[in-house]
Protein backbone atom coordinates (compact mmCIF):
# COMPACT_ATOMS: atom_id res chain seq x y z
CA UNK A 1 0.00 0.00 0.00
CA UNK A 2 1.60 3.22 -1.12
CA UNK A 3 1.70 5.90 1.75
CA UNK A 4 2.17 9.84 2.19
CA UNK A 5 4.94 11.21 3.89
CA UNK A 6 4.56 12.48 7.33
CA UNK A 7 5.95 15.64 6.48
CA UNK A 8 2.83 16.39 4.32
CA UNK A 9 0.65 15.80 6.88
CA UNK A 10 2.43 18.15 9.36
CA UNK A 11 2.74 20.69 6.65
CA UNK A 12 -1.19 20.20 6.23
CA UNK A 13 -1.31 20.66 10.38
CA UNK A 14 0.82 23.66 9.75
CA UNK A 15 -1.01 25.77 7.39
CA UNK A 16 -4.41 24.82 8.98
CA UNK A 17 -2.81 26.36 11.95
CA UNK A 18 -1.59 29.17 10.61
CA UNK A 19 -5.24 30.08 9.08
CA UNK A 20 -6.55 29.19 11.91
CA UNK A 21 -8.18 32.82 13.41
CA UNK A 22 -8.91 33.82 10.16
CA UNK A 23 -11.28 30.53 10.04
CA UNK A 24 -12.86 31.14 13.32
CA UNK A 25 -13.57 34.89 12.40
CA UNK A 26 -14.88 33.63 9.07
CA UNK A 27 -17.29 31.03 11.23
CA UNK A 28 -18.21 33.96 13.43
CA UNK A 29 -19.31 36.01 11.07
CA UNK A 30 -21.70 33.48 9.43
CA UNK A 31 -22.77 32.57 13.48
CA UNK A 32 -23.67 36.38 13.70
CA UNK A 33 -25.72 36.72 10.27
CA UNK A 34 -27.24 33.48 10.13
CA UNK A 35 -29.54 32.89 6.37
CA UNK A 36 -32.08 30.59 6.15
CA UNK A 37 -31.93 28.07 3.14
CA UNK A 38 -31.92 29.56 -0.64
CA UNK A 39 -31.06 33.11 0.89
CA UNK A 40 -27.22 32.61 1.97
CA UNK A 41 -26.22 35.22 -0.42
CA UNK A 42 -23.80 36.70 2.29
CA UNK A 43 -22.18 33.57 3.17
CA UNK A 44 -21.47 32.46 -0.17
CA UNK A 45 -20.09 35.81 -1.14
CA UNK A 46 -17.66 35.49 2.28
CA UNK A 47 -16.72 32.13 0.93
CA UNK A 48 -16.23 32.07 -1.82
CA UNK A 49 -13.98 35.39 -1.93
CA UNK A 50 -12.02 33.71 0.60
CA UNK A 51 -11.35 30.62 -1.93
CA UNK A 52 -10.65 33.30 -4.61
CA UNK A 53 -8.36 35.33 -2.80
CA UNK A 54 -5.71 32.41 -2.84
CA UNK A 55 -5.86 31.30 -6.24
CA UNK A 56 -9.06 28.91 -7.03
CA UNK A 57 -11.14 29.65 -9.57
CA UNK A 58 -14.43 30.12 -8.39
CA UNK A 59 -17.95 29.35 -10.26
CA UNK A 60 -20.97 30.76 -8.48
CA UNK A 61 -24.47 30.08 -9.57
CA UNK A 62 -23.57 26.26 -9.65
CA UNK A 63 -26.88 23.87 -10.55
CA UNK A 64 -29.67 26.87 -10.89
CA UNK A 65 -28.68 27.98 -7.31
CA UNK A 66 -28.31 31.37 -6.86
CA UNK A 67 -26.04 30.30 -3.12
CA UNK A 68 -23.96 27.71 -4.83
CA UNK A 69 -20.94 27.73 -5.87
CA UNK A 70 -18.00 25.49 -6.69
CA UNK A 71 -13.97 26.19 -6.87
CA UNK A 72 -11.51 24.63 -8.33
CA UNK A 73 -7.81 24.11 -8.16
CA UNK A 74 -5.29 21.37 -10.06
CA UNK A 75 -3.25 20.30 -13.24
CA UNK A 76 -6.61 18.63 -14.58
CA UNK A 77 -9.08 20.41 -16.72
CA UNK A 78 -12.25 18.51 -15.30
CA UNK A 79 -12.54 16.04 -12.34
CA UNK A 80 -12.40 13.13 -15.35
CA UNK A 81 -8.92 13.71 -15.41
CA UNK A 82 -6.74 12.41 -12.71
CA UNK A 83 -7.63 12.02 -9.21
CA UNK A 84 -10.10 14.53 -7.72
CA UNK A 85 -11.63 15.35 -4.33
CA UNK A 86 -14.46 17.35 -3.39
CA UNK A 87 -14.61 19.19 -0.02
CA UNK A 88 -18.45 20.45 0.93
CA UNK A 89 -19.63 23.21 2.74
CA UNK A 90 -22.72 23.83 4.07
CA UNK A 91 -23.99 27.35 5.65
CA UNK A 92 -27.61 27.65 5.55
CA UNK A 93 -28.83 28.30 8.93
CA UNK A 94 -32.27 27.21 10.92
CA UNK A 95 -35.43 29.88 11.04
CA UNK A 96 -35.60 31.58 14.42
CA UNK A 97 -32.54 29.32 15.93
CA UNK A 98 -29.74 30.03 13.85
CA UNK A 99 -26.84 28.07 13.18
CA UNK A 100 -28.45 25.22 15.65
CA UNK A 101 -27.09 23.08 13.19
CA UNK A 102 -23.27 24.32 13.50
CA UNK A 103 -23.31 24.84 9.20
CA UNK A 104 -21.05 27.75 10.25
CA UNK A 105 -18.49 25.52 11.74
CA UNK A 106 -18.78 23.18 8.37
CA UNK A 107 -18.46 25.66 5.98
CA UNK A 108 -15.15 27.27 7.89
CA UNK A 109 -13.80 23.41 8.08
CA UNK A 110 -14.33 22.64 4.73
CA UNK A 111 -12.58 25.99 3.59
CA UNK A 112 -9.88 25.54 5.66
CA UNK A 113 -8.84 21.83 4.50
CA UNK A 114 -9.21 23.06 1.21
CA UNK A 115 -6.97 26.40 1.29
CA UNK A 116 -4.69 24.62 4.25
CA UNK A 117 -4.48 21.52 1.29
CA UNK A 118 -3.49 23.70 -2.07
CA UNK A 119 -1.27 25.58 0.11
CA UNK A 120 0.85 22.49 1.55
CA UNK A 121 0.47 20.74 -1.81
CA UNK A 122 2.18 23.39 -4.08
CA UNK A 123 0.33 22.16 -7.47
CA UNK A 124 -2.54 19.48 -7.35
CA UNK A 125 -1.89 16.85 -9.30
CA UNK A 126 -5.63 16.44 -10.19
CA UNK A 127 -8.23 18.13 -8.96
CA UNK A 128 -9.69 19.59 -5.88
CA UNK A 129 -13.08 21.30 -5.33
CA UNK A 130 -14.64 23.61 -2.93
CA UNK A 131 -18.45 22.69 -2.80
CA UNK A 132 -21.11 25.36 -1.47
CA UNK A 133 -24.08 23.36 -0.58
CA UNK A 134 -26.93 25.80 0.10
CA UNK A 135 -30.01 24.67 1.89
CA UNK A 136 -29.42 21.55 3.59
CA UNK A 137 -32.35 22.42 5.89
CA UNK A 138 -34.62 22.71 3.13
CA UNK A 139 -34.88 21.25 -0.22
CA UNK A 140 -31.33 19.85 -0.57
CA UNK A 141 -29.01 22.14 -2.88
CA UNK A 142 -26.57 18.95 -2.97
CA UNK A 143 -29.65 17.00 -4.74
CA UNK A 144 -29.79 20.04 -6.87
CA UNK A 145 -25.85 19.91 -7.50
CA UNK A 146 -26.49 15.74 -7.86
CA UNK A 147 -28.98 16.40 -10.57
CA UNK A 148 -26.70 18.82 -12.55
CA UNK A 149 -23.73 16.85 -12.91
CA UNK A 150 -21.53 18.15 -10.48
CA UNK A 151 -19.78 15.02 -9.26
CA UNK A 152 -19.57 12.97 -12.32
CA UNK A 153 -15.91 12.38 -11.94
CA UNK A 154 -15.49 12.88 -8.62
CA UNK A 155 -13.72 10.21 -6.21
CA UNK A 156 -14.57 11.27 -2.86
CA UNK A 157 -17.14 13.74 -1.19
CA UNK A 158 -15.85 14.80 2.26
CA UNK A 159 -17.29 17.14 4.87
CA UNK A 160 -18.05 16.99 9.01
CA UNK A 161 -20.66 17.87 10.75
CA UNK A 162 -20.78 19.18 14.41
CA UNK A 163 -23.08 17.18 16.75
CA UNK A 164 -23.36 15.73 20.26
CA UNK A 165 -21.97 12.47 19.57
CA UNK A 166 -17.90 11.66 18.56
CA UNK A 167 -18.87 8.92 15.48
CA UNK A 168 -16.88 7.96 12.38
CA UNK A 169 -20.34 8.23 10.59
CA UNK A 170 -23.98 9.57 10.87
CA UNK A 171 -26.83 7.57 10.46
CA UNK A 172 -28.74 9.09 8.45
CA UNK A 173 -32.23 7.63 6.62
CA UNK A 174 -33.56 8.50 3.41
CA UNK A 175 -36.68 11.30 3.55
CA UNK A 176 -39.32 12.42 1.87
CA UNK A 177 -42.19 15.20 2.11
CA UNK A 178 -45.36 13.86 0.22
CA UNK A 179 -48.63 16.21 -0.37
CA UNK A 180 -52.48 14.40 0.03
CA UNK A 181 -55.04 16.69 -1.44
CA UNK A 182 -58.69 14.64 -0.85
CA UNK A 183 -61.35 16.38 -3.59
CA UNK A 184 -65.14 16.20 -2.40
CA UNK A 185 -67.79 18.38 -2.95
CA UNK A 186 -68.97 21.53 -0.84
CA UNK A 187 -72.48 21.42 0.92
CA UNK A 188 -74.31 22.83 3.85
CA UNK A 189 -73.70 20.29 6.39
CA UNK A 190 -78.05 21.09 7.84
CA UNK A 191 -79.38 21.92 4.55
CA UNK A 192 -78.03 19.44 2.17
CA UNK A 193 -75.85 16.80 4.02
CA UNK A 194 -76.53 14.29 1.70
CA UNK A 195 -75.01 16.47 -0.90
CA UNK A 196 -71.91 16.76 0.22
CA UNK A 197 -68.61 14.80 -0.04
CA UNK A 198 -66.67 15.80 2.85
CA UNK A 199 -62.97 16.34 2.19
CA UNK A 200 -61.83 16.71 5.44
CA UNK A 201 -63.03 13.57 6.66
CA UNK A 202 -60.93 11.78 4.16
CA UNK A 203 -58.11 13.22 5.26
CA UNK A 204 -58.61 12.44 8.91
CA UNK A 205 -59.73 8.93 7.91
CA UNK A 206 -55.58 9.02 6.22
CA UNK A 207 -54.32 9.78 8.99
CA UNK A 208 -56.09 7.23 11.13
CA UNK A 209 -55.06 4.61 8.61
CA UNK A 210 -51.50 5.42 9.11
CA UNK A 211 -51.72 5.52 12.35
CA UNK A 212 -52.41 1.87 12.34
CA UNK A 213 -49.62 1.42 9.33
CA UNK A 214 -46.80 3.59 12.32
CA UNK A 215 -47.97 0.27 14.24
CA UNK A 216 -45.86 -1.87 12.33
CA UNK A 217 -42.98 0.10 10.14
CA UNK A 218 -39.78 -1.59 10.87
CA UNK A 219 -36.91 0.20 12.62
CA UNK A 220 -35.72 3.27 10.94
CA UNK A 221 -39.28 4.44 9.08
CA UNK A 222 -41.31 6.86 10.82
CA UNK A 223 -44.16 9.21 9.42
CA UNK A 224 -45.58 12.21 10.50
CA UNK A 225 -48.70 14.66 8.84
CA UNK A 226 -50.10 18.04 9.64
CA UNK A 227 -52.98 19.64 8.12
CA UNK A 228 -52.24 21.95 5.90
CA UNK A 229 -55.51 22.64 4.42
CA UNK A 230 -58.82 21.85 5.77
CA UNK A 231 -61.91 24.13 4.65
CA UNK A 232 -62.80 27.49 5.54
CA UNK A 233 -65.83 27.60 8.02
CA UNK A 234 -67.74 25.12 9.78
CA UNK A 235 -71.20 25.72 8.00
CA UNK A 236 -69.67 24.41 4.97
CA UNK A 237 -68.66 20.34 4.03
CA UNK A 238 -64.97 21.07 2.87
CA UNK A 239 -64.38 20.13 -0.99
CA UNK A 240 -60.87 20.21 -0.50
CA UNK A 241 -58.64 18.83 2.35
CA UNK A 242 -54.69 18.92 2.32
CA UNK A 243 -52.19 17.09 4.64
CA UNK A 244 -48.14 17.05 4.34
CA UNK A 245 -46.33 14.27 5.48
CA UNK A 246 -42.81 13.42 6.12
CA UNK A 247 -41.67 10.01 5.66
CA UNK A 248 -38.45 8.33 6.33
CA UNK A 249 -36.93 5.11 6.09
CA UNK A 250 -33.78 3.24 7.12
CA UNK A 251 -32.80 2.75 3.40
CA UNK A 252 -33.86 4.59 0.01
CA UNK A 253 -35.27 1.12 -1.13
CA UNK A 254 -37.50 1.39 2.17
CA UNK A 255 -38.44 4.83 1.65
CA UNK A 256 -39.70 4.09 -1.65
CA UNK A 257 -41.73 1.11 -0.09
CA UNK A 258 -43.43 3.43 2.42
CA UNK A 259 -44.58 6.34 -0.12
CA UNK A 260 -45.86 3.34 -1.96
CA UNK A 261 -47.64 2.23 1.25
CA UNK A 262 -48.94 5.92 1.67
CA UNK A 263 -50.20 6.57 -1.91
CA UNK A 264 -52.53 3.20 -1.62
CA UNK A 265 -53.35 3.97 1.50
CA UNK A 266 -54.99 7.58 0.16
CA UNK A 267 -56.26 5.46 -3.02
CA UNK A 268 -58.41 2.92 -0.77
CA UNK A 269 -59.67 6.41 1.97
CA UNK A 270 -60.78 7.67 -1.42
CA UNK A 271 -62.59 4.73 -2.58
CA UNK A 272 -64.14 4.52 0.68
CA UNK A 273 -65.39 8.15 1.36
CA UNK A 274 -65.80 8.91 -2.68
CA UNK A 275 -63.40 11.43 -3.01
CA UNK A 276 -60.46 12.05 -5.16
CA UNK A 277 -57.50 12.02 -4.17
CA UNK A 278 -53.94 13.64 -5.77
CA UNK A 279 -50.19 12.30 -4.10
CA UNK A 280 -46.99 14.47 -4.87
CA UNK A 281 -43.69 15.15 -3.83
CA UNK A 282 -42.73 18.10 -2.50
CA UNK A 283 -39.05 18.70 -3.30
CA UNK A 284 -36.15 16.58 -3.91
CA UNK A 285 -36.24 13.02 -1.74
CA UNK A 286 -33.30 12.73 0.31
CA UNK A 287 -31.56 9.57 -0.19
CA UNK A 288 -29.83 7.26 2.91
CA UNK A 289 -26.19 7.68 3.86
CA UNK A 290 -23.59 5.08 2.45
CA UNK A 291 -20.26 5.61 5.09
CA UNK A 292 -17.17 4.90 2.80
CA UNK A 293 -15.60 2.85 5.67
CA UNK A 294 -12.08 3.39 3.53
CA UNK A 295 -12.40 7.41 4.10
CA UNK A 296 -13.99 7.13 7.27
CA UNK A 297 -11.09 4.92 8.74
CA UNK A 298 -8.05 7.35 7.31
CA UNK A 299 -10.60 10.62 8.77
CA UNK A 300 -10.67 9.02 12.19
CA UNK A 301 -6.99 8.01 12.03
CA UNK A 302 -6.48 11.90 10.73
CA UNK A 303 -8.78 13.13 13.51
CA UNK A 304 -7.28 11.13 16.21
CA UNK A 305 -3.94 13.26 16.13
CA UNK A 306 -6.07 16.33 17.48
CA UNK A 307 -7.26 14.04 20.45
CA UNK A 308 -10.78 13.75 19.75
CA UNK A 309 -11.65 9.54 19.09
CA UNK A 310 -13.91 8.79 17.34
CA UNK A 311 -16.81 5.35 17.72
CA UNK A 312 -19.41 3.91 15.66
CA UNK A 313 -22.81 4.86 15.96
CA UNK A 314 -25.14 3.49 18.81
CA UNK A 315 -27.18 0.70 17.40
CA UNK A 316 -30.81 1.77 16.64
CA UNK A 317 -29.84 5.36 16.38
CA UNK A 318 -30.34 7.75 14.11
CA UNK A 319 -29.40 11.36 13.09
CA UNK A 320 -32.28 12.45 10.84
CA UNK A 321 -31.88 13.32 7.02
CA UNK A 322 -29.69 15.12 4.93
CA UNK A 323 -29.12 15.32 1.32
CA UNK A 324 -25.34 14.06 2.13
CA UNK A 325 -27.06 10.63 1.07
CA UNK A 326 -28.04 11.65 -2.41
CA UNK A 327 -23.93 12.24 -2.40
CA UNK A 328 -22.89 9.04 -0.84
CA UNK A 329 -24.98 7.02 -3.31
CA UNK A 330 -23.44 8.17 -6.26
CA UNK A 331 -19.56 9.07 -5.22
CA UNK A 332 -17.38 7.56 -2.00
CA UNK A 333 -18.01 9.73 1.12
CA UNK A 334 -17.83 10.87 4.49
CA UNK A 335 -20.26 12.69 6.97
CA UNK A 336 -18.35 12.25 10.50
CA UNK A 337 -19.87 13.54 14.00
CA UNK A 338 -18.08 15.65 16.42
CA UNK A 339 -19.28 16.78 19.61
CA UNK A 340 -19.36 20.26 20.68
CA UNK A 341 -22.14 19.49 23.29
CA UNK A 342 -22.29 16.20 25.79
CA UNK A 343 -24.85 13.33 24.70
CA UNK A 344 -27.40 14.51 26.99
CA UNK A 345 -28.10 18.11 24.70
CA UNK A 346 -29.24 17.85 21.31
CA UNK A 347 -28.93 20.23 17.89
CA UNK A 348 -31.70 22.14 16.70
CA UNK A 349 -31.91 23.80 20.14
CA UNK A 350 -30.55 27.73 21.60
CA UNK A 351 -28.52 25.41 23.76
CA UNK A 352 -26.19 24.07 20.11
CA UNK A 353 -26.73 27.39 18.57
CA UNK A 354 -25.05 29.08 21.67
CA UNK A 355 -22.23 26.10 21.56
CA UNK A 356 -21.54 26.75 17.73
CA UNK A 357 -19.78 29.60 18.44
CA UNK A 358 -18.17 28.50 21.90
CA UNK A 359 -14.65 27.52 22.78
CA UNK A 360 -15.28 23.73 21.62
CA UNK A 361 -16.44 24.72 18.65
CA UNK A 362 -13.45 26.69 17.45
CA UNK A 363 -11.11 23.17 18.82
CA UNK A 364 -13.44 21.06 16.60
CA UNK A 365 -13.28 23.14 13.79
CA UNK A 366 -9.45 23.55 13.42
CA UNK A 367 -9.37 19.48 14.08
CA UNK A 368 -12.02 18.85 10.99
CA UNK A 369 -10.30 21.23 8.76
CA UNK A 370 -6.88 19.27 9.41
CA UNK A 371 -8.52 15.64 8.79
CA UNK A 372 -10.55 16.84 6.10
CA UNK A 373 -7.20 17.74 4.52
CA UNK A 374 -5.35 15.11 5.09
CA UNK A 375 -7.81 12.99 4.12
CA UNK A 376 -8.35 14.70 0.88
CA UNK A 377 -4.44 14.13 0.18
CA UNK A 378 -4.79 10.25 0.87
CA UNK A 379 -7.68 10.67 -2.15
CA UNK A 380 -5.62 12.73 -4.39
CA UNK A 381 -1.78 10.67 -3.48
CA UNK A 382 -2.94 7.08 -3.49
CA UNK A 383 -4.36 5.54 -5.86
CA UNK A 384 -5.39 2.73 -3.58
CA UNK A 385 -7.30 4.63 -1.51
CA UNK A 386 -9.37 5.47 -4.45
CA UNK A 387 -9.35 2.25 -5.72
CA UNK A 388 -10.95 0.73 -2.56
CA UNK A 389 -12.80 3.78 -1.53
CA UNK A 390 -14.73 2.94 -4.97
CA UNK A 391 -15.15 -0.63 -4.25
CA UNK A 392 -16.21 -0.24 -1.47
CA UNK A 393 -19.17 1.95 -2.83
CA UNK A 394 -19.95 -0.58 -5.43
CA UNK A 395 -19.97 -3.16 -2.72
CA UNK A 396 -22.76 -1.69 -0.89
CA UNK A 397 -24.91 -0.95 -3.58
CA UNK A 398 -24.81 -4.04 -5.24
CA UNK A 399 -26.19 -5.06 -1.31
CA UNK A 400 -28.71 -2.27 -1.44
CA UNK A 401 -26.81 -1.07 2.17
Amino acid sequence: MSQIPESLYARIRQEVAARADRLWEVSLALHRDPETAYEEHRAARLLAGELEQEGFEVQRGVAGLPTAFVARTGSAVSAREGPSVALLMEYDALPLLGHACGHNLIAAAGLGAALALRAALGVVEGTLLAVGTPAEERGGGKVAEVAAGLFEGVDAALMFHPGVHDWTWAPLTASAQVRVGFHGRAAHPTGSPTEGIDALGALIQLFNTLGVLSRRLPMGSHIQGIVTEGGRATNLVPAYAEGLFGLRGETTSALEQLVEELRSCAQGVALATRTGVEVTDVGGRYEHFRDNEVLSTLFAGHLDRAGIRLSEPTAGVYLGSSDIGNVSTRVPGIHPWIAILGPEASDHTPEFAEAAAGPRARRVMSAAAEALACTAADVLLRPDVREQAWARLRAKAAAGR
